[in-house]
């Protein structure tokens, strides 16, 4: 049994998903959002002690002012502010509702979910690119021990922990670990951490890898992992080690399947970036719109939630001037 007829429909309860819930409603316009976990659950899914790069006002929404207490908020400040914002709009947010298809059929999208079925005129696609992990696709990746989230260091103490990446959460991930026990080693693909990394952050791996606190096998890749050592492929040749943990923070990909679902075009390039126009974010497909870092497909390095917030306004505003 079909619900009824929304005028916009919006997967992915994130901060710009929720942004684009406080302008449609702004707009007066019959919304809901899709959420398939927790209310911002790729912030939810952060490290613990994650500290933001951006500072809290560049987060702001909607003229809500975000409070923290440093200059760049933790974590738990953002699902604090969030969950302010969803509360002070009432936001029509359905929570722990996976969307599994999209059809369209004539001018109307069809959406089944792990709970039901929906009818809209109009689709946002604000999933982010946090739910699904690049995987290393070596023989053991599947091994309990291999984890592609990190949360917290005290799982790991007094454990022989790999960490396979260069960038901020594996930079993270390895300093945490570490300073709690942890006997820890990390595989980068480069000579060195990524220049990315923050810059508060970067001179302290770059130390605990030069005085050998933290080994770094550079230029390095995992070959096999297997229940009590992982093999890796170094210029030297192939080194085995001994290793408890694996925490493969190779990145992660936005999920493709959806798009593919609406026939929304690709980039024939690496970086696979969804077709849209940048003056209103509709894609390829009249009535799916792109919002957020899923716009930048493999290249998760353009967009932040600093400078997508305003995809919701310019969204809402073109799809409000169509509906009439």
């Amino acid at each position: 049994m079909l619900n009824k007829l929304y005028d916009v429909l919006i997967v992915g309860g994130g901060p710009i998903g929720l942004a684009c819930g406080v302008e449609a409603q702004k707009a007066g316009l019959d919304y809901v959002i899709l959420e398939k976990g927790a209310l911002t659950n790729s912030i939810y899914n952060y490290p613990i002690n994650m500290t933001f790069f951006s500072t809290s006002d560049r987060l702001e929404m909607a003229n809500i002012p975000f409070m923290s207490i440093g200059n760049k908020p933790t974590r738990t400040e953002a699902l604090e502010y969030y969950r302010r914002i969803f509360f002070h709009f009432n936001l029509n947010v359905k929570l722990y509702e996976g969307v599994e298809t999209l059809t369209k059929k004539g001018d109307i999208f069809e959406v089944k979910t792990s709970k039901g079925r929906y009818q809209t005129k109009k689709i946002i696609l604000a999933t982010g690119f946090y739910d699904l992990p690049n995987l290393m696709n070596v023989p053991g990746e599947d091994l309990p021990k291999v984890q592609h989230y990190y949360k917290e260091p005290w799982p790991f103490i007094g454990q022989k922990v790999l960490v396979v990446g260069g960038a901020n959460s594996a930079v993270d991930a390895a300093l945490e670990t570490w300073r709690k026990g942890a006997e820890v080693s990390m595989v980068l693909l480069e000579e060195e951490v990524d220049q990315n990394v923050k810059y508060w952050v970067r001179p302290d791996i770059m130390n605990r890898i030069k005085e050998g606190s933290i080994k770094a096998f550079t230029k390095s890749r995992i070959k096999e992992i297997r229940e009590l050592e992982v093999v890796i492929t170094t210029p030297e040749g192939e080194v085995t080690v001994e290793n408890d943990f694996v925490l493969a923070m190779t990145g992660y990909k936005p999920n493709f399947a959806l798009l593919d679902q609406l026939g929304v075009e690709m980039s024939q390039d690496e970086k696979r970036q969804p077709c849209y126009d940048e003056l209103n974010q509709e894609s390829n497909v009249p009535g799916v719109y792109l919002a957020g870092v899923v716009c930048g497909g493999l290249n998760t390095r353009e967009f932040f939630i600093e400078n997508s917030i305003v995809h919701a306004e310019m969204i809402m505003k073109d799809i409000r001037e169509k509906l009439g």
